[in-house]
């Protein structure tokens, strides 16, 4: 059977002694199994993620992220809406969308919908078949939303073009581009008629498997300037640029009850110093592993981050592009490492990661109008934004079930952790590259630093 890796779960006080394991009776070496190699990865409660990473919480960006993670669940359900005819369907029928917005069993989705009344609607036709619509504030919130869409048309464009220049092929897979749509501001009909409203920046094409791409048209050298640059050097738009190495400091914001920055602080002005190769340059030269290597890769994420609208990522997203964009394979050791760059939140059950510099508190500093109506859109939920000491992994989602179920009006907070995939594709725990046994193994290595 290949190699079987076996992953115990602790229970009860994080007594690592109180672990069982059921093998089938058979007489085998020392050190093999009936089944082959076994390796076993042992990780105690006491070594949870969440509890090695608690010095560098940041209440502020894990009240951030509840809020953006509300509001994609809602424009999920309302996207949902609008592609039926006359924007009405079933609950029933919108069970089959539990695992987008992970709403655990027993839970119904009607309990969910009824949390935003003044986007929603439910009623009963004559045969007791329960509908969901969107309410008339529902729909010109919609309206709204294609409207600024639009606006953004141009901009989001440059994003994708400027990924693409990124790309160490110049061209990159549409089923990994569509897990940025909503991030990047991208409507719904992203890979049917958008993709092709800008032929003179991208074009369509067919692999032999028929998998799509999108590819370079031409190169933009204006565009191939990062916005480290524009913000630190003051450099908006040159044609004759070239990308090449850079020696910019990256901004920091190390969480306020992180002390071991002051015992790094020599670390951290070498790597500060350090050049490193532009986000744009051709990278097929570096190696794997060396320092140049993972600071590039910093640099692209700084830039990726840079151009989404709520300067933040599911951590999973971003491991789609590692071959595209030349990028280690452990990401996660990077962003942990570099805690005053990127911040990594653990609400609900997928990482999250920011940029740092792009918050104030849980406030964006810079909020284009796509936010702006996202924050609209919170104060239709409800949603007050309390802020409260986000717990434990474990203790969120029972306290997350829990408040589904007790809160039933607009009017109440609605503090729900779920997370979704953009259009199609629906994410479960295996789907995230990132699991918890990586995450921890990259904190015990940070912490021999």
């Amino acid at each position: 059977m290949g190699r079987l890796r076996c992953w115990l779960q602790f229970y009860g006080n994080g007594n690592a002694h109180n672990v069982f394991a059921i093998l089938p009776k058979r007489n085998v070496l020392a050190g093999e199994s009936p089944f082959g190699r076994v390796s076993v990865r042992f990780m105690t409660s006491s070594k949870r993620v969440q509890d090695r990473s608690r010095e560098k919480r940041v209440q502020e960006l894990e009240v951030a992220t509840e809020k953006w993670k509300i509001a994609s669940k809602v424009i999920f359900l309302m996207e949902v809406l609008k592609g039926e005819q006359d924007m009405i369907m079933t609950v029933r029928s919108l069970e089959q969308y539990r695992r987008q917005i992970n709403l655990p069993k027993p839970h119904k989705i009607s309990d969910f919908i009824r949390k935003s009344p003044k986007l929603f609607e439910l009623y009963k036709d004559q045969r007791g078949v329960l509908w969901c619509g969107l309410t008339e504030q529902g729909e010109d919130l919609l309206e709204e939303h294609e409207k600024l869409l639009e606006e953004n048309a141009d901009k989001a464009a440059e994003h994708v073009t400027r990924c693409l220049m990124m790309s160490v092929d110049k061209k990159l897979p549409l089923d990994k581009i569509v897990h940025f749509r909503r991030d990047f501001g991208l409507p719904l009909d992203f890979r049917i008629n958008w993709v092709h409203k800008f032929p003179q920046h991208f074009k369509v094409g067919k692999l032999g498997d028929g998998e799509e791409y999108l590819e370079l048209v031409s190169w933009n050298p204006a565009w191939a300037i990062t916005e480290l640059e524009k913000k630190t050097l003051g450099i908006t738009e040159e044609c004759d640029h070239k990308p090449g190495m850079l020696s910019l400091a990256f901004p920091m914001k190390f969480p306020p009850s992180y002390k071991k920055m002051y015992r790094y602080r020599g670390k951290i002005e070498h790597f500060q110093k350090r050049s490193y190769l532009s986000p744009y340059a051709d990278a097929h030269g570096l190696e794997a592993g060396s320092k140049e290597f993972d600071k590039r890769a910093i640099a692209v994420m700084h830039e990726l981050l840079s151009f989404t609208l709520e300067k933040r990522l599911v951590t999973d997203h971003l491991t789609h592009f590692r071959r595209e964009f030349v990028m280690p394979q452990k990401l996660m050791r990077i962003f942990l490492k570099h805690c005053g760059i990127f911040y990594v939140s653990e609400r609900g059950k997928r990482f999250s990661v920011f940029l740092t510099e792009g918050y104030e508190g849980p406030e964006l500093i810079e909020k284009c109008p796509l936010i702006l109506w996202k924050e609209k859109l919170l104060k239709f939920t409800g949603y007050r934004g309390r802020k409260r000491d986000i717990p434990t992994y474990n203790d969120t989602l029972d306290m997350e079930e829990r408040e589904l179920l007790e809160s039933g009006s607009g009017d109440e907070d609605m503090s729900v952790g779920f997370e979704k995939d953009d259009d199609d594709d629906v994410v479960t725990d295996d789907d995230d590259e990132m699991d918890i046994g990586e995450v921890n193994d990259a904190y015990e290595e940070n912490s021999k630093v």
